[in-house]
């Protein structure tokens, strides 16, 4: 009887997981276009819809807690301080809602052929990346006005800070993006998380305030959220080069190097606890879908 080699074969639907997603950039590539193509398909605005949200949603917030609660007072250039903020919880918010429901969206893909199912989300989180970028160019223009230098520092703190986001934002959105195809509940959480996080990180206050309110214990638990982190590296990045500060590191909370590395191994353990229930619940995509 003759043996056939089935070396070069895999069993179908199972891959390396992300690995196989950059393996394949041809078909992310794809992904990415649809995405960009068809988010304003069919409208009057298009593409200015990214910067029409984001803005109506600044000048809200700079109102309320500018112009009414008078916080731009106590914190010098709120306005740069604010939208440093806003843009990178925008970022984080897109990008976990588009890979939460990238699954689901692309269900026609999923039940006809196999592709790895990671690209979907990566390919969500991308495509949020670009419409992200605008904006920071406009935090930039601002920042430029009121004498902002590039330095290596900035840069460094906006790429770290960058990454963080993209990093929670991958594991959050692996993991709710494989419940939310067997567990339609899974998007109210996500709504839930997504609300909070602009409350649970220094965009429309300062981190000063939040160690004067709490306890130090309760001020070490709010710190170990990554996105206060990535925030406060905007800041950093953006916001305090504009201020008189003599060091634009003073204005950061006294732990932040080591925020930045726990911040760092918690993202991690995102995308690795995602990615496991990710592959746990891909099995049976096609039939819940």
């Amino acid at each position: 009887m003759t043996s056939v080699d089935l070396s070069g074969f895999q069993a179908p639907g199972r891959g390396k997981g992300i690995v196989d997603v950059f393996r394949r950039r041809y078909l992310l590539q794809l992904l990415i276009r649809k995405g960009t193509s068809t988010r304003y398909r069919n409208s009057v605005l298009g593409w200015g819809w990214s910067y029409v949200k984001p803005a109506a949603q600044f000048f809200i917030y700079y109102f309320v807690m500018g112009v009414v609660l008078q916080f731009h007072r106590d914190v010098e250039n709120f306005a740069i301080y604010l939208f440093a903020g806003v843009v990178a919880i925008n970022l984080f918010n897109e990008a976990f809602n588009n890979a939460t429901h990238s699954i689901v969206d692309n269900r026609a893909l999923v039940r006809k052929i196999y592709l790895p199912r990671e690209m979907f989300p990566v390919a969500s989180i991308i495509v949020a990346l670009i419409h992200f970028l605008p904006q920071v160019v406009i935090l930039l223009i601002a920042c430029l006005f009121l004498g902002w230098t590039p330095t290596f520092a900035a840069v460094g703190a906006f790429l770290l800070g960058l990454l963080i986001i993209l990093m929670v934002s991958l594991g959050l959105g692996l993991l709710f993006g494989a419940l939310n195809v067997r567990y339609r509940d899974a998007q109210n959480f996500v709504e839930i998380i997504r609300m909070m996080s602009t409350w649970a990180s220094p965009v429309l206050y300062t981190v000063a305030m939040v160690q004067t309110a709490l306890p130090k214990w309760a001020f070490d638990l709010y710190m170990l959220n990554p996105l206060t982190t990535a925030v406060e590296l905007f800041h950093f990045a953006f916001w305090s080069p504009t201020t008189s500060a003599d060091d634009p590191a003073a204005v950061l909370a006294p732990s932040i190097g080591t925020d930045i590395f726990l911040s760092l191994g918690i993202s991690i353990v995102f995308v690795v606890i995602g990615q496991l229930v990710f592959r746990r619940f891909e099995r049976s995509f096609a039939q819940d879908l």
